[in-house]
């Protein structure tokens, strides 16, 4: 039997009262939890995931050390974007379980870290290209991306659906996210853009499907 304290974070206080967010984190922790383990104690923050200023994750981790559990969250990125917090986090000496992740070591915890967080520092960065070239060409930014982002938003979304009767199944199991990539390379499944699965590229697919 395990003993975990629940951590939960939303971006907003909108999402917080409407439940989006909180709901799809709940049952991915309720999923992962055995008959025999036990959550002593949840705490929600609300609070964008670019800061780190976490009360009630600091009082989470205090009831975990004073009652020698350890911390649960859903998933990597509800409990931070930053691989330096993630890190002082762990220092704390105390068990950090990812529910998404079950069987992901510590070593492994911050390699799936840094990968999240530099694959969204060369999508903030090929959009600022990208939207600094279009203005050297004159275009006229705003709407018309608005428009685009969201539609491809939309389709992302859409396939993620489509893809979740196949990934659910091979998460459930515990294979890994190089596994599960390998599986869907060999089933001839592809990415959105026609090219082949990768790790990083499994997590984002399984975040858009958890959401």
């Amino acid at each position: 039997m395990a003993r975990y304290v629940a951590y939960f974070r939303v971006s907003t206080a909108k999402q917080g009262k409407s439940g989006l967010g909180l709901a799809a984190q709940k049952t991915a922790i309720d999923q992962f939890l055995s008959p025999d383990d036990e959550v002593i104690a949840e705490f929600v923050e609300i609070q964008s995931g670019r800061k780190d200023q976490r009360i009630e994750l600091w009082k989470a981790i205090g009831h975990a050390k004073k009652c020698n559990a350890k911390i649960l969250i859903a998933k990597l990125d509800r409990f931070s974007r930053k691989v330096s917090f993630i890190s002082s986090i762990m220092e704390e000496g105390l068990g950090l379980v990812v529910a998404e992740m079950p069987h992901a070591s510590d070593f492994q915890l911050h390699i799936f870290a840094a990968l999240a967080q530099e694959e969204r520092r060369l999508i903030s960065e090929r959009t600022r290209n990208a939207l600094r070239e279009a203005k050297k060409r004159g275009v006229e930014l705003g709407k018309n991306g608005k428009a685009l982002a969201a539609r491809n938003k939309a389709e992302a979304n859409q396939r993620a659906i489509a893809l979740a009767p196949i990934v659910l199944p091979m998460m459930q199991k515990g294979m890994s996210f190089s596994a599960i990539a390998r599986h869907l390379n060999e089933c001839g499944v592809r990415t959105a853009r026609g090219g082949r699965f990768y790790p990083q590229q499994v997590i984002n697919l399984t975040r858009r499907i958890s959401t």
